[in-house]
């Protein structure tokens, strides 16, 4: 019976891959067509001077010649249009492009102006499953300005293979947007919010942050110190240590973390993990003091900045537009790969 459940197990993994092979195969015809069509469409009216009333045409004429499909509004045929203006190689399109359903596409079009802000969103979609909720989360909190920004000496303490990685994971500022506590907020205050949203914390963090413990004890010498927060990231195979700060960056903060790195690499590492990786997390910080407190500090740490609401500062249309938590915990749940037909 263990044989047939196995056997049963293994066919059930091979037909949901098939499934996601044939989905993933359909979505990129589509977005190849759409490219197709946009791409035509600029020629003709670059070439020959069609006016902007083709498009009006063209969505009543396909509609008619192809009643059963969706995706030929005129809405649509403007963002082929686009589509195919902001990306015009076509291998692009078919390697990078096409592996992200219309919608998520419409998304970026419609958001992100620069063109390698563009690209990276894709690929970040691509390498994160990300749903058109959660992408639109990432552009909106400017995650592409965010990721990689932290102060750090990876460089120094991390070998070439792991330090771009351990680098790229960090960002500057963090955004905690779910947090309520006032401004003069005590940081055991804010710690305890962050694990009390432990899922929203984990999104603000990014992919391969798995979390361990708040107010973790080690046991050193004849005394017992804990740690703000302790994750270990599934990418990096690695600790990270989380010390929060409710103030400004203080030299001595390098100190501490230090001491505490080099304890769990004692008392918690294994020899199939990495060096463990420290960071700070406070609420503003001199860039020019913290380079400087991390210069001669041989255990790799990070410094960035934290904040809390961001979307109270943004206008109120873009306000509406960012999902509820509630839809962005289904999300997670739930990431499953989607070809939407924008009308």
């Amino acid at each position: 019976m263990d044989d047939y459940d196995n056997f049963l197990r293994d066919l059930k993994e091979r037909i949901q891959s098939a499934q996601k092979r044939v989905v993933l195969s359909v979505n990129q015809e589509l977005v190849l067509l759409y490219w197709h069509i946009g791409r035509d469409i600029l020629n003709r009216q670059q070439q020959q001077g069609w006016g902007a009333k083709v498009i009006d045409r063209l969505a009543v004429d396909l509609r008619l010649a192809f009643p059963e499909m969706k995706g030929f509004s005129r809405t649509n045929l403007l963002y082929m249009r686009a589509f195919a203006e902001a990306y015009p190689d076509e291998q692009i399109v078919q390697q990078l492009v096409g592996q992200i359903p219309w919608g998520h596409n419409i998304r970026i079009l419609d958001s992100v102006k620069d063109a390698s802000a563009r690209l990276w969103y894709i690929q970040k979609t691509i390498e994160n499953g990300w749903s058109r909720n959660i992408l639109n989360l990432q552009i909106q909190s400017q995650l592409y300005n965010r990721q990689g920004k932290a102060i750090t000496n990876f460089n120094a303490t991390l070998p070439s293979s792991q330090s771009y990685l351990a680098r790229e994971t960090l960002k500057d500022p963090y955004v905690f947007d779910f947090l309520s506590l006032g401004e003069d907020a005590q940081e055991r205050e804010v710690e305890k919010e962050l694990v009390k949203h432990i899922t929203k914390f984990l999104l603000e963090l990014g992919v391969g942050f798995a979390f361990v413990g708040e107010q973790y004890p080690l046991k050193i010498g004849e005394e017992e110190f804990y740690i703000d927060l302790l994750f270990y990231h599934v990418k990096l195979h690695c600790f990270v240590v989380v010390e929060l700060k409710t103030g400004k960056f203080k030299p001595e903060y390098t100190g501490k973390i230090n001491f505490y790195l080099s304890a769990v690499d004692d008392l918690l590492k294994s020899n199939l993990d990495n060096a463990s990786i420290g960071l700070i997390l406070c609420a503003s910080k001199d860039n020019v003091i913290a380079e400087y407190a991390l210069r001669d500090v041989n255990k790799p740490i990070g410094i960035a900045e934290w904040q809390v609401g961001l979307t109270k500062s943004l206008p109120k249309e873009l306000q509406t537009q960012l999902p509820t938590i509630e839809q962005l915990e289904a999300e997670l749940d739930a990431v499953s790969v989607e070809i939407v037909d924008s009308e």
